[in-house]
């Protein structure tokens, strides 16, 4: 194979083979394949597109390009939350330890922020002593006992989503549907959990401003999901307005303790009970509706809360373990770059 007929085939629209795709990405990683190549592979499919069994495959190659997580040592329960990105977004922080107190395993591997938008790993960084980085057996230790951990995806999880990432932000490729869907799919599926609700931002705060766009490209990410054994689900949220009140790494996290303890914005709890309770559903089974009852319960009780806590200790360097009160209040007192919990 050669990659310029790649190009070529993918420019005058025809469909690449599953082998050809593989080809692509394998020569890419190794060398052979040129970035100014990759570049004018992005843009063809910027403006051809792809069939749902190319992007499969995209996925597949690039999701095997590193290392791919074994997650099987939590059954049924592992289960995952992404969020395509927009303002306020700090939903995971609530969602995990609502669905860990409910029996369900978070074992999340999250990013930084991309563009206008902050990284869930930004806003947990904001708390002092926070590791972001595990090996995997404590990874998997982690969330086997309190059921929560999420860290940053290292570069070995989909290394080739992030080198073509890297270029379709300079190359003006970035909101390509078929090139977002595999992105965010690869590194899902390389993380190993075996369900994932897959929360569709849109609006003029995300990068998918119309229901349409946001449509198609959920209804890709779930059919690449289901294709490989994979329990997926999809729900299109509006971004035209940010979640919550608060914007920020440290006011983010802040807004999220308020939630946690049944308080915070109305908007920002409700999505976050209904995000739960699908998670839930994919976990345990049963009725949606019950198990964001549940959800809502364990806010209440101040139960989510508490897992919370024991998340943060949990992954905090001991030294730090200490300074994480049993009692967590919604003032902070700044540091050089961060904040502590009073």
């Amino acid at each position: 194979m050669r990659i310029t007929d790649l190009i070529e085939k993918k420019k005058l629209g025809y469909v690449l083979s599953n082998a050809e795709i593989q080809y692509l990405i394998d020569a890419y990683m190794s060398g052979e394949v040129s970035d100014y190549h990759m570049s004018a592979f992005s843009m063809a499919v910027y403006f051809r597109g792809m069939e749902k069994a190319e992007i499969a495959a995209l996925t597949m190659a690039m999701a095997r390009s590193g290392h791919m997580l074994d997650l099987s040592s939590l059954g049924n329960q592992s289960v995952d939350k992404h969020s395509t990105g927009g303002v306020g977004d700090k939903t995971t922080l609530i969602i995990a330890p609502l669905v860990a107190s409910l029996g369900g395993n978070v074992a999340k591997m999250s990013g930084r922020g991309l563009g206008h938008t902050g990284g869930t790993i930004d806003k947990l960084a904001s708390i002092p002593g926070y590791r972001t980085c595990l090996e995997e057996d404590a990874f998997i230790r982690q969330a086997q006992t309190n059921g929560i951990c999420v860290v940053q995806a290292g570069g070995t999880l989909a290394p080739a989503d992030s080198k073509l990432y890297a270029l379709r932000d300079v190359t003006a490729t970035v909101d390509s549907i078929p090139l977002i869907a595999s992105s965010v799919m690869s590194k899902k599926i390389a993380s190993g959990a075996k369900n994932i609700v897959l929360d569709v931002k849109t609006g003029s705060g995300a990068l998918m401003k119309s229901l349409k766009e946001s449509r198609h490209l959920a209804e890709i990410m779930v059919s690449i999901g289901k294709s490989c054994d994979r329990n997926v689900t999809a729900f299109i949220t509006d971004m035209d307005t940010p979640l919550g009140n608060a914007v920020g790494n440290t006011l983010e996290v802040e807004e999220a303790i308020a939630v946690l303890c049944d308080q915070g914005p109305k908007d920002l709890k409700a999505i976050c009970l209904r995000l739960a309770g699908e998670m839930l559903t994919l976990v345990h089974g049963g009725d949606v509706a019950y198990w964001e009852k549940e959800a809502a319960i364990s806010l209440a009780s101040g139960k989510a809360l508490n897992y919370f806590k024991d998340w943060i200790r949990a992954q905090a360097i001991p030294n730090f373990q200490n300074q994480v009160s049993s009692i967590f209040s919604l003032r902070f007192v700044e540091t050089q770059d961060s904040c502590l919990f009073l």
